[in-house]
């Protein structure tokens, strides 16, 4: 006789059996097979979908922000930095709070927050309140995100989880196709508020959904304490080291404040590792990273969406403010990379399941290096016109790689520990992927700013400047590709400083992609050398 691995309460009955003297994957919840079944994954789907459209539409409507508001380019990555590091710091309690206190409760007051931010955001009249408004969204992502997947886990067993968190991803990426189109369309119209605005019929639609709908759960056995000293301890590390790097390029890694700043981030994240080795209800229960599959999973992440985050950070700034795309056509370049997503989630899903993950983890990471290698070698174009024989085929491989891997990674991850950890592994997991962003972002944001400033230095010297006009030029250096020609410049060296800073922001976009390679590389390596050849098939769930 087996016994249900997530004692968690629910109006469905359990279901399951075990095989090979497992524990039962016995949860009690809906399969696809029922109404219930599809209503969890339509909630699930509505609201990830809204944080995906939020993302994408706003990489493509960077470009407008940034000079409506005026911004910098250090306040063009706090814009989505102050996003990453409230998701990254808070994911975790998201989760932990889910698992005790009820998923569909915490996911619900998730998706309440992130829309009040994004009200917030789209009122915003100042770069600074902008900023302040993606800090509530960030919160409120941090309570959504890992309610997304711990509600499918929770409520599918292992032989149709891999297929359910492939309809997941397969369902978000096509709702994620709109955002970049939405995103560019809004902000060639001057109405890049829009784009904070765009989600509202989504978020309420899934509240309805959950509220009605979709039954509870929570894991009855674990204490309900909240690990708020660790959730503190986090977000003061995480803001701090970012604050530092961000403001690094600027200042120098060695002025007082930088410094300062790196220095209560690295105190900060090795007393949350403390705190959290002490705790009786620790927000990341340390000893789950003794599965070898559980941590090279999230090493994969770690290095995968780090690489992910900065690459579409910056190829939409490169597009609009470098090769002369519209924010719309911007937009529509993304088509091919979500169209691979979309079509490839669901099979790769059902591959993992059949075959297990870590091949075709191995295969799509060195897909999606190779479309990045492709990106890397693409200068000043001509355009719009050139695209389909210079960006096209690197954006292509880029989404069919990523294809191939995400869902895999997403199944293994999900399914390397008891299923009563279901909210637990999403939170860290998703912390992982967040985290990544925000360090990705801070760190190689900040290397392109000084490759940036270095590049237009070496180019400024070599023209015929007077050190008055020379000092005006490089000022403009923090604004990166919207730097702009200053008056102070001779009419007859107004072309050449205007060529001098695209060629510069050129230099800085492919010293970004490089490390963006050699990140995806890294967890080719991890997965090959970390993961289990049968990790994410069906059955294959390990309790912790």
């Amino acid at each position: 006789m087996t016994e249900p691995r997530d004692k968690a309460t629910c109006d469905m009955p359990p279901y399951g059996v075990a095989t090979g003297g497992e524990a039962a994957d016995s949860l009690t919840g809906p399969s696809l097979a029922d109404g219930s079944g599809r209503w969890v994954l339509a909630a699930a789907i509505l609201a990830a979908g809204m944080i995906f459209i939020d993302n994408t539409a706003l990489n493509v409507a960077l470009p407008a922000v940034q000079t409506a508001l005026d911004a910098s380019g250090a306040q063009l990555l706090w814009i989505m930095n102050a996003y990453l590091v409230m998701l990254a710091a808070f994911m975790l309690m998201g989760g932990s709070m889910g698992d005790k206190l009820g998923r569909k409760k915490v996911f619900m007051a998730g998706i309440g927050l992130f829309l009040l931010g994004m009200l917030a955001a789209g009122a915003a009249g100042d770069v600074h309140f902008l900023i302040a408004a993606r800090v509530v969204q960030g919160i409120g992502a941090a309570f959504l995100i890992p309610g997304s997947l711990s509600l499918i886990t929770a409520n599918f067993d292992s032989s149709r989880r891999g297929r359910a968190i492939g309809t997941w991803a397969a369902a978000t990426a096509a709702i994620t196709v709109v955002g970049p189109i939405i995103g560019g369309l809004l902000a060639e119209a001057g109405l890049w508020r829009g784009v904070f605005l765009i989600n509202l019929p989504l978020g309420l639609t899934a509240l309805v959904v959950l509220r009605y709908k979709v039954p509870e759960s929570r894991d009855v056995d674990r204490p309900r304490q909240i690990d708020y000293t660790g959730a503190l301890l986090a977000a003061i590390g995480l803001t701090s080291l970012t604050y530092g790097f961000l403001e690094a390029p600027a200042s120098g890694f060695m002025s007082p404040r930088v410094s300062a700043a790196l220095t209560i981030g690295a105190v900060c994240l090795l007393s949350f590792v403390f705190v959290e080795q002490r705790s009786e209800h620790p927000m990341l229960p340390l000893g789950l990273f003794r599965s070898r599959t559980f941590s090279g999973a999230n090493l994969i992440t770690l290095f995968l969406y780090g690489s992910l985050s900065v690459s579409i950070f910056f190829l939409p700034l490169n597009m609009v403010q470098i090769q002369g795309y519209s924010p719309t056509l911007a937009g529509l370049t993304f088509l091919p990379f979500a169209v691979m997503l979309t079509l490839l989630s669901r099979w790769a899903g059902a591959m993992a399941d059949r075959i297990g993950s870590r091949p075709l983890i191995i295969v799509g990471t060195i897909i999606t290096a190779g479309g990045l290698l492709q990106i890397s070698t693409i200068g000043v174009t001509g355009g719009p016109a050139d695209f389909w024989s210079t960006f096209f085929p690197g954006i292509l491989l880029f989404g069919l790689g990523l294809g191939i891997t995400v869902t895999p990674l997403t199944t293994t991850v999900m399914g390397a520990l008891d299923t009563k950890y279901a909210g637990t592994a999403s939170g860290i997991n998703n912390a992982v992927s967040r985290t990544a962003g925000v360090f990705a972002t801070a760190i190689i944001g900040s290397l392109a700013l000084m490759a940036f400033t270095g590049a237009l230095e070496g180019r400024a010297g070599g023209l015929a400047l007077s050190d008055s006009v020379r000092v005006d030029v490089l000022a403009e250096a923090g604004k990166l590709g919207d730097a702009s020609v200053p008056g102070s410049v001779p009419p007859s060296l107004t072309d050449s400083v205007d060529g001098a800073y695209q060629d510069s922001f050129i230099d800085a976009f492919r010293t970004v992609i490089y490390i963006s390679t050699g990140l995806v590389l890294v967890s080719t390596l991890i997965a090959a050398t970390m993961l289990e050849p049968r990790s994410g098939r069906r059955g294959e769930v390990r309790p912790s």
